[in-house]
């Protein structure tokens, strides 16, 4: 089969690989119809982490199951599927408390396995025309019958959507808050789009790209330029004074200024300043406990300086990690099917599985308008 596969900082490429296939009675083999880039891809793209050379990339899937093991109940040939970017056995103590993306069989030694992901397992990516799914009657969600025609839509459960909702979860948003999202990216959108969903009263987007903010205004929220004044400042102006009373921080550990000076610590101090006091904040944005590129020995270590003194006087609080997408994986679902949400307005192309290596570059290099892009490996 054709895989993409990472080589080295900056340089992947599409190989023939041998096929993916059933390996155990719990697994199905699906054939991918649509994988997309992530931001989290360009971490391990520019040599951000310590992935291996050989590793096939890829956690954001869904396609068609053409065979099931023995030991699979459920998922049948010919069900489409999404694949939650976090693989779960569904039995463990973390797996049965709804925290699937700490799963403590799928990857020993670690709370947690996903597809084709540093640190995460042995588990191959989807950016590819076959992927192995284990422990599949939990890990596939089978989609409903226009499951071909929103494809598009459909596609941002394995991660970007759940992600998005998650960091809503996290800040503890209720309807009629205010919620501030730093980072337009896929996810950074999909949380104040989640936030709309949710009955926000306002929703604050926090970039300086101009398409990122372009794509904030369809979401339904406030683009807030931090090139042009600081942003918790802007934030304040525009709530009385008050702060807003939810914050999402969806960029992580390579947030830079305008100026391109990087700073992990940036946007999670900013947002300490531009959510009021008692107000909670949920981090998505990824970071790690190691970065070969971090600009100093702490950020080589994953120690930040974040400004604690400030976010312990006023109270707030802050809730971490990766999204447990079968918690939302479902209902949002439904939302699609149902015509309450359509979250494939974020897509800027669909391009063949060829074309990876190029789309790599160009999304890596913030081009304008290559804000999400889907890999169609079955086209």
């Amino acid at each position: 089969m054709k895989a993409l596969v990472y080589e080295g900082p900056k340089s992947v490429s599409v190989k023939n690989v041998p096929d993916a296939m059933v390996e155990k009675p719990t697994d199905v083999l699906v054939r991918i119809t649509t994988t997309n880039i992530c931001g989290s891809d360009l971490h391990m793209y520019e040599g951000r982490t310590g992935l291996e050379a050989g590793k096939i990339l890829g956690h954001e899937n869904m396609g068609e199951v053409v065979e099931v093991g023995s030991g699979v109940d459920r998922v049948k040939v010919g069900d489409q599927v999404s694949l939650p970017f976090n693989i779960g056995c569904g039995f463990c103590e973390n797996c049965e408390r709804g925290n699937t993306g700490f799963c403590l069989t799928v990857n020993p030694g670690t709370a947690g396995g996903a597809y084709g992901f540093y640190g995460m397992g042995p588990y191959a990516g989807g950016q590819a025309e076959l992927l192995r799914v284990p422990y599949a009657d939990f890990n596939c969600l089978v989609l409903p019958e226009d499951a071909r025609d929103k494809q598009n839509d459909y596609t941002m459960l394995s991660d970007i959507f759940p992600t998005g909702w998650h960091a809503t979860e996290l800040a503890g948003m209720r309807p009629g808050e205010s919620v501030v999202v730093y980072g337009g990216g896929p996810v950074g959108i999909m949380a104040a789009y989640s936030a709309v969903i949710r009955g926000a009263s306002q929703v604050f987007v926090v970039d300086r790209h101009p398409d990122r903010l372009t794509l904030a205004e369809r979401a339904g929220a406030t683009p807030i330029d931090d090139s042009a004044d600081d942003p918790a400042q802007q934030v304040l102006d525009q709530t009385d004074g008050r702060g807003a009373d939810r914050g999402c921080e969806c960029v992580g550990y390579q947030a830079h200024d305008a100026q391109g000076n990087e700073d992990p610590s940036m946007t999670l101090n900013s947002l300490f300043q531009a959510v009021r006091p008692t107000g909670k904040i949920g981090v998505v944005g990824l970071f790690l406990p190691g970065d070969p590129g971090g600009k100093d020995s702490d950020a080589q270590s994953g120690r930040y300086p974040i400004n604690y003194g400030t976010t312990w006087f006023k109270g707030q609080g802050i809730g971490n990690g990766q999204a447990n997408v079968k918690n939302y994986n479902r209902q949002l679902a439904q939302l699609i099917h149902r015509g309450k949400a359509a979250p494939s307005f974020i897509v800027s192309h669909e391009l063949s599985l060829a074309e990876a290596p190029e789309a790599y570059r160009n999304f890596d290099d913030r081009l304008e308008g290559w804000t999400k892009v889907l890999l169609k490996p079955a086209a």
